[in-house]
């Protein structure tokens, strides 16, 4: 997509191997490359033990289920572009490797800007480099998404 090259996402090829990392509210299985799983367990029970509840919202995701994501989303009647500023181009999002994990926590709706303000941001932003995370897409991050503040990646092996 010209979206990408414009923007110079990187590509990221799907995993192969993994596994399931967590189950969701609605019992749908999570699945991560092993790593993350390991890192993504030791760091959801890290926060508990601080009292701060982190809650996998989405994990890996194909190339296919990304185009069908920013499809569905244009049909509702979403401009393309403004659906590329919140969604990565299929080939073009860190899910597609196993190691992105979206993240919420009680109280606050899913993949929402909100999550800027919860107890498990702050928690994650103090504590989850120890555990190798990042967060992706900050305020004015270079890939010109929008703010992500749920939106936590693995550094990987």
């Amino acid at each position: 997509m010209a979206c990408a090259a414009g923007r110079r996402l990187p590509a990221f090829a799907e995993a192969s191997a993994l596994c399931v990392g967590d189950m969701g509210r609605s019992g749908r299985a999570h699945l991560m490359t092993a790593g993350t799983a390991r890192a993504w367990w030791a760091m959801k029970q890290a926060a508990a033990g601080d009292g701060v509840a982190l809650i996998p919202i989405s994990a890996f995701r194909t190339v296919d289920r990304q185009a069908r994501l920013v499809e569905r989303a244009v049909r509702r009647g979403e401009p393309r572009a403004q659906v590329l500023r919140r969604l990565a181009p299929p080939g073009h999002s860190e899910h597609h490797t196993g190691r992105a994990i979206d993240i919420g926590t009680p109280g606050c709706p899913p993949a929402d800007a909100a999550f800027a303000d919860t107890a498990a941001y702050r928690w994650l932003q103090v504590h989850a480099a120890r555990f190798g995370f990042r967060e992706s897409y900050p305020p004015g991050n270079a890939s010109g998404f929008i703010a992500e503040p749920w939106h936590w990646c693995h550094a990987g092996a």
